[in-house]
């Protein structure tokens, strides 16, 4: 650790400054995206459905010199999303800083330093305000950190940049897997779907559509995961994001039923509804609020192809209909179970699954190899960032 020196953050970076102080002029029509610290996300800028736009004359006024050594980081509301800037058209909003790291500094050691736990607690430790949290551009100048030689920072970068860029192949191969299931489900069940197929309820094709605890338990310090569509990804419920509840209130929870179970098709039911759908590969150690709903499936349809039936542009489009609320959407289950679908026979049903359940166990495959990248990245990132831990020894290793 002779070699490692302490440094600020400052003394790395050529400019550090936040975004604008205000809004710009939207423009539905423009090309440049206003983004704030909640579009930073998993290391990108992540455009969403409301992400809003204006066009160049606005974007001229208010751009910021970002450039292919930027780190953007959000500092107002939700604290520490970090992304690198890609040379995306956008204006960047108040919520989220950049700094441009200095050309003898490795810009992927200086990302990780970020999302590392230690800088995370830090910027949690110093911000301000109680219903909204924000960190000063000038503590974030202050942070003290041991900065190795770049030989070492590119080391280090390169280890952690590899195990990232297997989790997102991964994750892109799963979004491609699941296009060529809807492509197949959509030829098979639609396209050449025949006439006498019956219409049913959906209720018809499971044995329970219910939605999880309409009261929430008290929070604790350690406990059991609880689970609500903020922490539901595609393929699963995240269970280091849950808030924790006792085992005498995540006994009870489990037995009304707000566990889902194997094969159970879990739902995102508020908000954003249907932004997650997935089918439950085993029962799961997580019970769930009533922002979630459970399809449990009688097998009158097969919980893969019902999913997938789900997940369609096309359903998700009918389902507005039974969707209710203003500012929070919520799917109506009353509605919902009589939500009106085509009953494919069981022969036609299990031809199909042949082919499109291998694709889902593919994904799932990947999913754990998600889960084991993403541990042993989260297990070593701490360690090299601090010393702690030598590329070196890994390698020999």
């Amino acid at each position: 650790m002779r070699e490692w020196k302490e440094i600020s953050l400052q003394e790395v970076v050529s400019k550090l400054g936040d975004g604008l102080h205000g809004t710009p002029v939207y423009d539905v029509n423009g090309k440049y995206y206003f983004i704030n610290g909640n579009n930073l996300t998993n290391g990108k800028i992540i455009i969403k459905e409301n992400t809003q736009k204006t066009n160049f004359e606005e974007y001229t006024k208010y751009k910021k010199d970002l450039n292919d050594r930027t780190i953007l980081l959000s500092i107002n509301g939700t604290l520490g999303n970090v992304a690198l800037y890609n040379n995306e058209n956008c204006i960047l909003g108040k919520s989220a800083c950049y700094f441009n790291v200095k050309e003898n500094v490795d810009k992927q050691f200086i990302k990780y330093l970020v999302l590392n736990k230690h800088f995370q607690d830090y910027i949690d430790s110093i911000a301000n305000g109680s219903t909204i949290k924000n960190v000063s551009l000038k503590t974030i100048r202050e942070y003290p950190f041991n900065l190795p030689s770049l030989a070492e920072q590119t080391a280090i970068g390169d280890v952690l940049c590899s195990l990232d860029d297997k989790i997102d192949l991964l994750h892109r191969q799963n979004k491609t897997l699941e296009q060529l299931a809807g492509t197949l489900f959509r030829q098979w069940f639609v396209e050449e779907a025949k006439d006498k197929w019956e219409f049913v309820d959906l209720e018809y094709v499971t044995s329970k559509i219910t939605d999880g605890a309409h009261q929430s338990p008290h929070t604790t310090e350690t406990g059991f995961p609880m689970a609500s569509v903020k922490d539901m990804h595609d393929w699963g419920i995240l269970i280091n994001s849950c808030r924790k509840i006792s085992k005498f209130d995540f006994d009870e929870l489990v037995r009304n039923d707000c566990r889902p179970l194997k094969n159970d098709i879990v739902i995102a039911k508020d908000g954003s509804y249907l932004k997650h759908i997935f089918v439950s590969p085993e029962d799961m150690d997580v019970v769930i609020l009533s922002s979630i709903a459970i399809l449990r499936p009688n097998y009158k349809y097969n919980p893969l192809l019902l999913n997938t039936l789900l997940k369609m542009d096309s359903t998700i489009e009918q389902l507005k209909n039974i969707v209710t609320g203003g500012v929070i959407p919520r799917i109506v289950l009353k509605d919902f179970r009589k939500f009106k679908i085509q009953l494919p026979p069981m022969e036609v049903q299990n031809e199909a699954a042949k082919v499109i359940g291998p694709i889902y166990s593919k994904c799932w495959n990947n999913i754990t190899q998600i889960r084991t990248l993403t541990q042993l990245r989260d297990t070593l990132l701490p360690r090299l960032i601090s010393g702690d831990l030598r590329v070196s020894k890994i390698r020999n290793e």
